[in-house]
């Protein structure tokens, strides 16, 4: 290098001197911090206080917010990686569609288990007062009556024989057959009934009152040299189509009752004391 070359040099380097020397005379600001800790360093701490001081500046240091302008590094731990998005929302009433036709009535279903009685409630208002009914059918009254008679008189037979009148004195309702010579129930209820015959001189008289084919009174006059009027009652409790006559005796004896076409001596009647409707 020649001596023109040698002083443009010479100049540039004491140019960089003059630059660089303040710089490399100053010391780092850490360096001083420690320095300076180090000269006015306090006496060792115990090892509560240590955890002590070491939890209250791990305790600032979270409360401190980080700067709104911090970065982060992608490896730095609990740093987002990617910005939330916000999820979109639809509008539900912009899809709903028309109504729909009613559908069909489905199968019912099993009745449930029967509930305990309620309590009574309270008595209501009373009502108005109804309309008059329909007038009803009349009282209607159960009567039965029969009064016959017989004119010609009747021996006794091997056989026994019912005891036929030939008179009608009253026959109500026509309960009384005069064909037959009994008397057929139609009212239900007790009856009472009454048999008058004349006797026959020096002959017996036999005749029972029956009912439904059984004896129930017996009529009985013993041989006598006079005729006299004899007589039989009572009262019968009958069904319906129950069946009342008088039966003379068969003829193992002289037995006989006396009448004659003038007068009537043999009389047999009946009627209707108590319905069995009645109370």
């Amino acid at each position: 290098m020649g001596p023109r070359g040698l002083g443009p040099a010479l100049a540039c380097c004491l140019l960089l001197a003059f630059a660089c020397g303040p710089v490399l005379g100053r010391v780092p600001h850490a360096q001083l911090e420690q320095q300076q800790q180090q000269g006015t360093r306090e006496p060792p701490l115990d090892h509560a206080e240590r955890d002590e001081e070491k939890h209250e500046k791990y305790s600032s240091r979270q409360e401190e917010e980080p700067p709104a302008s911090r970065c982060f590094r992608c490896c730095d731990p609990g740093t987002p990686m990617y910005q939330a998005i916000p999820v979109p929302q639809i509008n539900i009433t912009i899809l709903k569609g028309e109504k729909g036709d009613r559908g069909d009535r489905g199968v019912q279903g099993k009745y449930g288990k029967t509930g305990s009685v309620g309590a009574r409630g309270h008595a209501g208002p009373k009502g108005q007062k109804g309309s008059m009914g329909a007038p009803g059918d009349r009282c209607k009254n159960h009567y039965a009556a029969f009064s016959v008679g017989r004119k010609k008189p009747l021996h006794s037979n091997d056989y026994y024989q019912t005891v036929i009148f030939d008179t009608e004195f009253v026959n109500l309702y026509g309960h009384f057959n005069m064909f037959t010579g009994k008397f057929y129930c139609y009212v239900p209820g007790i009856y009472f009934f009454s048999l008058n015959v004349h006797t026959w001189n020096q002959k017996e008289t036999y005749l029972h009152i029956m009912k439904n084919g059984e004896e129930v009174v017996i009529l009985y006059a013993q041989v006598s040299d006079r005729s006299i009027m004899q007589s039989q009652s009572l009262m019968l409790e009958l069904q319906d189509q129950d069946e009342v006559w008088v039966r003379l005796f068969k003829g193992e004896r002289e037995n006989a009752i006396f009448s004659d076409e003038f007068d009537t001596y043999i009389t047999f009647s009946g009627y209707l004391v108590k319905p069995a409707t009645e109370p």
